[in-house]
Parts: C-alpha cells; structure tokens; sequence
C-alpha cells in the first residue's frame, strides 16, 4: 500500500480542489496497489457519489468557470489551465468570450454551480452548442450531468497522473 500523505498529495486534486475524497478513499481502504486509473477511479467516484448533497455540490462549486475571471487573472489550477487550452478557450474572440461570460452568469444563476464539462478533445465550438443545450435542463438533471461530467474529468486526469512515473 502506499503511504497515506503520498497518495493524498499525488491525488488529492483529481476532483478540483476537493481532497476529501481522496482522503476517504484511502482511509476506507478502497485504494490497491498497483495503482491503476481505473482502479482508483472507481474508489474516488464511489467515494464522491456517496458524500452528502451538500459535499457534492461543494466539488461541483470548486470548479472554474470556462474562459472566466480565474482563467482571466491567471488562477486556474494547473490542470484546468491545460483543460481549457487544450479546447482553445484561452483564444477565444472578444464576442466569444462575451457569450460564454453572458452564459456563466445565466448558468450560474439557474443552477447554483459552473457549468462543467469535461473538454478534452471538445472544440470551443462543441462546448458553446454542449452550454447552450444544458442551460435548457432542469436543476436535477442537470445536478447529475455536471457530476458525470467531474466524474469523467478525475478520469482523464487520473489517466495523465498514472502515466507519470
């Protein structure tokens, strides 16, 4: 097994800002060794799905909104840097920006939490028309959407950590 503080520290951040699981997990003995992303997927996303209501949308609130202030000021984490870069929401045009601004503040004020989406290998284009489609769904739906989509980004980033040696 490995060591408590290590595992906390390498995966502490694969749900955003939220160590908690991580913790959990491995406090309930859900984590084996050898350390495999499907693995230890499974012991956070158990883990995350069976926090209160409140913890969940705790995690779901802790992430930043896409090509907002945060991204702006240069505050993003390094992974959500690399997310929305990689899906060229650092470039966007004036106007862009200003639909997804005028979209995260109608978002956000329907539903409570950012929206998310996980964007690796999503176009800016493909995550407009995904925002503009969600922003239509009911608050529970879309509750459960936007915690897939988490669920779907700690895999994607348990991938890339596991990959480091």
């Amino acid at each position: 097994m490995t060591a408590r503080g290590d595992f906390i520290e390498k995966f502490g951040g694969v749900f955003e800002h939220s160590p908690f699981i991580a913790e959990r997990a491995y406090d309930d003995g859900l984590i084996f060794v050898p350390l495999t992303a499907k693995g230890v997927h499974a012991a956070l996303v158990f883990v995350f799905r069976n926090a209160s209501h409140d913890e969940r949308l705790g995690v779901l609130r802790a992430h930043p909104d896409l090509a907002g202030r945060l991204a702006i000021a240069g505050e993003l984490t390094e992974d959500s840097r690399q997310e929305q870069a990689g899906a060229g929401l650092d470039r966007l045009s004036a106007p862009e920006h200003a639909r997804f601004t005028e979209l995260n503040i109608a978002y956000m004020q329907k539903f409570g939490f950012p929206f998310i989406i996980a964007v690796k290998g999503l176009t800016k284009d493909d995550i407009l028309a995904a925002f503009e489609h969600r922003i239509g769904n009911g608050v529970d739906d879309e509750f459960e959407t936007a915690t897939a989509q988490v669920e779907k980004i700690a895999l994607l980033r348990l991938q890339s950590l596991l990959l480091q040696k």
